[in-house]
């Protein structure tokens, strides 16, 4: 027996809900220390308490209340971003020359913001450090497809077999974080053509925004580094309907193959759980949209619809350009 559809955003969306049982969601969350920074009230992260324990003692910019469970990065109170950025960078700089955490190995040279209530940009941090920090992170997925006379067929990668995070596991057509700078439409483009070799007019014409899914992951085994650490995130999602002559190629090392796979084909890959756990979310999410995955053939049609749009309890930034 496959996996259901709900069992498949229950792994992706796997923090539990405060509504579905107070008690067991309050012990839970002892399991963590809140990040804030200072001069902001707001919980901006969730931090493993094992990563307090190794971490938050190598800079004296951190304030520890184990009472409380909090993590404060502790700066003037007129602190500009950058400067915060720079105290962070320090100590995970430290970090990585004392080896502390796995998931660093995966470093990406990538920045990833941090935004306080009202969307105020705070910090930016290195991508790899931000489960570390249990901070929200924005991010593209989108679904390339063909439908014609010959039904609806979807373009599926597999990713590479060496990559730290799920290797070897079948992904959304383009997929990638959203740097500090970036806004959605433009990191889809980017990352079109560096995963997906498509060019850059064929994705400005055929792209279209469809929303996005929203959930709270908790890393397994299969994300590389440590387990446990708290992923919220903000995948902005669009579909890319092609012709049959469109065809994607990998154009790094992140991407082994493309192939075109049927809606069963698709279905029955996602049941076998052969899909990175986000991605199976987006295809959800893409099957709700047109028309496959309905009222009348889901059962948990209403809870898969209200979980693949979880509400945070950090704040989050609108990416409206200006």
């Amino acid at each position: 027996m496959g996996k259901s559809n709900l069992e498949l955003v229950n792994e992706c969306d796997s923090f539990p809900y405060y509504e579905d049982s107070p008690a067991l969601y309050l012990e839970h969350l002892k399991n963590y220390h809140v990040f804030k920074v200072a001069g902001c009230d707001a919980a901006l992260g969730y931090i493993l308490n094992s990563t307090v324990e190794k971490f938050f003692s190598l800079s004296e910019c951190w304030a520890v209340d184990s009472t409380n469970r909090t993590v404060t990065l502790v700066a003037p109170a007129d602190a500009t971003p950058e400067q915060r950025s720079q105290l962070v960078a320090k100590s995970l700089d430290k970090a990585v020359e004392l080896g502390t955490f796995d998931i660093l190995k995966g470093w990406r040279n990538e920045m990833y913001p941090v935004y306080g209530p009202g969307g105020e940009f705070l910090l930016e941090m290195e991508r790899s450090a931000t489960p570390l920090f249990g901070v929200v992170s924005y991010g593209v997925h989108s679904t390339c497809y063909v439908d014609d006379e010959d039904g609806l067929r979807i373009w599926v990668p597999r990713r590479s077999r060496t990559k730290q995070t799920y290797p070897g596991m079948l992904d959304n057509s383009v997929a990638g974080g959203m740097s500090t700078t970036e806004h959605p439409f433009e990191c889809l483009v980017r990352e079109a053509m560096e995963e997906a070799s498509l060019p850059e007019d064929v994705v400005r014409a055929n792209a279209t925004a469809a929303g996005c899914v929203t959930y709270t992951y908790v890393r397994s085994s299969k994300a590389g580094g440590e387990t446990d650490l708290v992923q919220p995130e903000v995948e902005y999602v669009f579909d890319i309907k092609v012709g049959a002559d469109i065809i994607p190629k990998p154009c790094d090392t992140e991407v082994e193959e493309f192939k075109l796979y049927t809606v069963e084909e698709t279905k029955a890959a996602m049941a076998n759980g052969e899909f990175k756990p986000n991605c199976a979310v987006v295809l959800i999410d893409f099957f709700i949209r047109h028309g496959i995955l309905t009222p009348e053939n889901e059962p948990d049609y209403l809870e898969i619809v209200a979980r693949v749009h979880r509400r945070f309890e950090f704040p989050t930034a609108s990416h409206v350009t200006k």
